[in-house]
């Protein structure tokens, strides 16, 4: 099954560019398209999308609040990019501490978009790039720092966390540590568990802001 995805922007333009990028791949559908944060709880009901690709800023309802509500009224959510004019926004980081699943810039190559999306209907995480990661580490806290210290990670798996708050894959995790992908698997899992993470995106931000990871 192709993976479907959902565009909501308040740029016309915008959604149009996306859903011509998107669709050019065989992969991928363009399943329904909203101007604004405040019409994404129902259309992802209805249309039961495996991405949305949403704009940060909207004037109802923003893409922070709006993925706030999908997480927290929606069954079986859908992954959620939250689309961005500038990489170093607080609106971006704000949107992936509030579950978006990783953010692609609107000036973007149409192979990342397609990238993009196709990464986090894999449940992959997206590499943050130094703005993002010193954002987070601005956001570090006393509290972040105990739940990284009673999250007690093996050696093994402190090592796939830093791997993947590189931006690194599963499979280039297994090449890095010369495992099996399976392995780095059941390393990912214990990582979220341990840290309560709903996702790689939430445990890379949780190395961030605990300072288990530093920006580079």
């Amino acid at each position: 099954m192709p993976i479907s995805v959902l565009l909501v922007d308040d740029e016309p333009l915008v959604r149009a560019g996306l859903r011509a990028v998107l669709e050019a791949q065989p992969d991928i559908e363009v399943v329904g398209e909203a101007a604004d944060g405040a019409a994404v709880i129902p259309l992802v009901r209805q249309l039961r999308p495996d991405v949305v690709a949403m704009d940060v800023r909207m004037p109802l309802l923003d893409g922070i609040e709006a993925t706030r509500a999908v997480l927290r009224t929606v069954d079986d959510p859908p992954k959620i990019i939250v689309v961005t004019t500038f990489e170093n926004d607080e609106y971006v980081y704000e949107a992936l501490r509030a579950g978006a699943d990783g953010f692609l810039l609107k000036r973007s190559r149409p192979v990342e978009i397609v990238n993009a999306v196709r990464l986090v209907a894999e449940g992959e995480s997206l590499l943050f790039p130094a703005a993002v990661r010193s954002l987070a580490a601005e956001y570090g806290t006393s509290t972040a720092r105990t739940a990284m210290q009673r999250a007690a990670l093996t050696d093994r798996e402190a090592a796939v966390l830093r791997l993947m708050a590189r931006g690194m894959s599963n499979a280039e995790i297994a090449t890095q540590l010369v495992v099996g992908t399976e392995t780095v698997k059941t390393h990912v899992s214990a990582v979220l568990a341990k840290l309560g993470a709903r996702d790689r995106t939430q445990a890379v931000i949780a190395a961030y802001e605990s300072g288990f990871v530093a920006p580079a």
